[in-house]
Formats: structure tokens, sequence, C-alpha cells
């Protein structure tokens, strides 16, 4: 009896640990995106800057954007991605 019952609390156990994971993927997935579409929009408001220090600023927003999405990339490149578990979890 003992025997199932630890049984049953490890499967438990590693259950929530496989749905902390997947949530830890579905938020990196999403953070990606963002970043994404944070270098795209660093890259229009360099093509619309006006004057030296909107085009400097819009340089530096380039390059933090960029080195943001990389290393989110890289962090994800570390984990075991389940894609079908992306696919459900995040719209669009």
């Amino acid at each position: 009896m003992w025997a199932k019952w630890l049984r049953t609390k490890k499967q438990a156990a590693a259950l929530k640990l496989k749905k902390s994971e997947q949530d830890e993927q579905v938020e990196l997935y999403a953070e990606i995106k963002t970043a994404k579409q944070e270098w795209d929009n660093a890259y229009r408001y360099f093509d619309n800057a006006l004057g030296k220090d909107q085009i400097d600023y819009a340089i530096f927003a380039i390059g933090a954007a960029e080195k943001r999405y990389e290393m989110l990339i890289r962090k994800a490149k570390r984990l075991p991605v389940e894609w079908s578990t992306l696919k459900g979890g995040v719209s669009g």
C-alpha cells in the first residue's frame, strides 16, 4: 500500500515538473516573438528617424533588441522544446 502511494506521489511530482517545463517553454516562445517584434519596430523607427539624436537612439535600440533576441534564441536552443506544446499554448 505504501509503495503504491509513494509511486503515485513520485508520478504526480514528475507530472508537475513537466507541466512547469511546458509553461516555461510557452513563456519563452512568447518572449521570443515579442523580442522579434521589438527588433522590427526598432528598424522601422530608424527608417523614420529625423536628426542625429533620433538616428543615434534608433541605432542603440536596434542593437539592444538584436542582442535580446539572440540571447533568447540561445536560451531556447538549450531547452528541450516540445513544439506540439508551443503550438497549442501560443496563438498567432
